[in-house]
């Protein structure tokens, strides 16, 4: 059931509202006009069509594309949400966040042959107040995921069945392979990218494509939480 529409829209939904709270109380700040980077990618792709309504139309499609999905998808499964569903999956979440930086550290020490296993540092914005680098990490699990997964390995597959004939398994390995490419690259561009580094870059790649395992194993909710709730982890130690 977590992997469900219903489920997984909905345990997302408090991680989405959570991060909008944070951009308005910071929005007077000095951290004013910072946003998560795959935000403001999403957000320019939508102004580019709706101008100065943008903020309206996004809000719209958001909200009102997730809520279609859910509805549609309560209507086929009849009976009442288990509250006790959202609470193992953040459970779960939060296990699999607690793992994710030994595993990815871990594989990505053995590839460059390095002792131990590697830790990447937060780059430019690692010096910014708490509350945004907070702001961030939240922005991260629910926008990079939702870009990054949903959007471009999602249309990366789509594209590798429909237009070149490629069965699942080769256009879905193709998609995450591109999906994470693209995913770690990210890190790097604007002011406040990270410098570039091999040992980064290599760490980034293998948690886009662990990322995309778990979202096409275990769903869009518990890969945002597990993505936000590592990086708040990373924050807290």
């Amino acid at each position: 059931m977590s992997r469900s529409t219903r489920y997984s829209l909905l345990f997302a939904l408090p991680l989405l509202v959570l991060y909008e709270e944070f951009v308005v109380l910071l929005s007077h700040g000095p951290a004013g006009g910072i946003r998560n980077g795959a935000d403001v990618v999403l957000q320019q792709a939508v102004y580019a069509i709706a101008g100065r309504y943008e903020p309206i139309v996004f809000g719209v499609l958001v909200l009102g594309i997730g809520g279609f999905l859910v509805a549609r998808d309560m209507r086929q499964h009849r009976g009442p949400l288990r509250w006790s569903t959202f609470l193992l999956m953040l459970l779960e979440s939060l296990l699999l966040a607690g793992i994710f930086g030994a595993v990815v550290g871990t594989i990505t020490a053995n590839l460059l042959h390095l002792s131990g296993y590697l830790v990447v540092p937060g780059g430019a914005i690692e010096h910014s107040a708490l509350a945004t680098r907070v702001m961030l990490s939240l922005g991260a699990g629910i926008y990079e995921e939702l870009l990054f997964r949903v959007i471009i390995a999602g249309a990366l597959d789509a594209a590798a069945r429909r237009l070149l004939g490629w069965g699942p398994w080769f256009a879905g390995g193709f998609a995450v392979v591109v999906s994470a490419t693209v995913f770690s690259a990210s890190h790097y561009i604007g002011p406040y990218g990270d410098p570039w580094a091999v040992q980064s870059f290599v760490y980034r790649l293998i948690s886009g494509m662990v990322f995309s395992a778990l979202y096409l194993t275990r769903g869009f909710g518990i890969t945002a939480w597990t993505h936000a709730l590592y990086d708040l982890l990373v924050l807290a130690l």
